[in-house]
């Protein structure tokens, strides 16, 4: 047995496809190239969901549903703004969504057309819930969505009150659909699990968010955003990475589980990471990244993963660097909420066994006066 289930089929699933080797990754047949660069995440939730690209009227429908189940309870509002300021926006998010059952009229209702309805309004409401946190531990008032913007759009405008860009709104909407599913990652199959016992859809998703919470998932775009500013500057990386060499540390953004070569959606946020720098007049976070790829590449022969480049992205258009993870949630939602579709119409309950490494089954109580 291989230590943390390294390449262990878990189960069948239609959703994902990824070769490591060849570094392809695939939602429901369609390349990951092929979707970022002509789809839009509302087109790859209906794909994920429903397994086919929607027509025109079909498409219309599940932008309609998405818009207009954005808002979240006020009660859930409320106790968010009770939270502490100080909270991780992970902590907040994995509480506000464990809160958002309890005010679901179709909570405990496991009919697929009910779970079908609830897995669009967590993957609506993901999105309220985190630029609503943002703007209350800053001291301002949570924003309504608006109907007229689609996800990307309605997310940036919700969390700096602004209506976006273009180039930020095309950003967003990429970065959505490529973190929108990935096979049986740790958060995924933690839903998964939860979802084999019959549990409700929101508790799934609150498992999916404790796991992803954690640095070895989520997080790493976080570090690689800190690194960069701890640099500070592109002529300061060569001995940065020196350093950190010879003190045989790890770095974040690089590597996989998974892919042996690049990861396809390093390639996209790369390409995304230099035109948004570029037009933000912040180019030395792109170039210190290019930088940083090059050398590891040389001395540890390992690629960048899909944190890598997001993090000088999403920095540069103005998301608060603990909000990456987050916006992680934001996208993987709609994948999170397919799987667990996918785990309800065909369910059995996932109870593997471990291998013993214990003492030998025969030891003899001893009273606690004689041990």
């Amino acid at each position: 047995m291989k230590a943390g289930l390294e390449d262990v089929v878990a189960g069948e699933s239609g959703i994902c496809y990824i070769d490591g080797n060849k570094g392809i990754l695939a939602y429901r047949g369609y390349n990951i190239h092929e979707l970022a660069t002509n789809s839009t995440f509302e087109e790859t939730c209906h794909l994920l969901w429903f397994g086919r690209l929607p027509k025109r009227d079909e498409l219309d429908d599940t932008m309609r549903k998405l818009t207009s189940s954005r808002a979240i309870p006020p009660q859930v509002l409320d106790a968010m703004k009770h939270f502490p300021k100080t909270a991780l926006p992970m902590e907040v998010l994995r509480t506000a969504t464990s809160m958002l059952s309890m005010y679901d009229p179709e909570a405990e209702d496991m009919s697929p057309e009910a779970n079908l309805r609830k897995a669009i309004r967590l993957t609506a409401q993901t999105g309220t819930l985190v630029t609503a946190f943002d703007r209350i531990r800053k001291g301002k008032e949570p924003l309504a969505p608006r109907a007229d913007l689609g996800h990307a759009a309605n997310f940036a405008y919700m969390l700096n009150g602004s209506e976006p860009n273009q180039t930020m709104v095309q950003a967003l909407d990429i970065a959505l659909i490529l973190h929108a599913d990935h096979e049986l990652n740790a958060s995924t199959f933690a839903g998964r699990v939860t979802a084999a016992t019959l549990s409700d859809i929101c508790s799934a998703a609150t498992s999916a968010m404790g796991a992803l919470k954690g640095p070895l998932h989520g997080g790493a775009n976080e570090a690689v955003m800190r690194m960069l500013i701890e640099i500070g500057d592109v002529s300061k990386v060569d001995a940065y990475l020196q350093k950190v060499f010879s003190q045989k540390k790890k770095l974040p953004g690089f590597g996989h589980r998974v892919y042996h070569t690049e990861d396809p959606r390093a390639t996209h946020l790369r390409r995304m990471s230099k035109e948004i720098c570029a037009r933000a007049g912040q180019s030395k976070w792109y170039e210190m990244s290019i930088r940083i790829e090059e050398l590891v590449k040389s001395e540890k022969k390992l690629n960048p993963n899909v944190d890598f480049y997001s993090a000088s992205t999403y920095y540069v258009i103005g998301m608060p660097i603990d909000l990456f993870t987050p916006f992680f949630a934001v996208s993987r939602m709609s994948g999170w909420t397919a799987h667990f579709l996918e785990q309800y119409s065909n369910n059995r309950l996932i109870r593997p066994r471990a291998e013993y490494i214990g003492p030998a089954p025969d030891l003899k109580w001893v009273p606690v006066s004689q041990r």
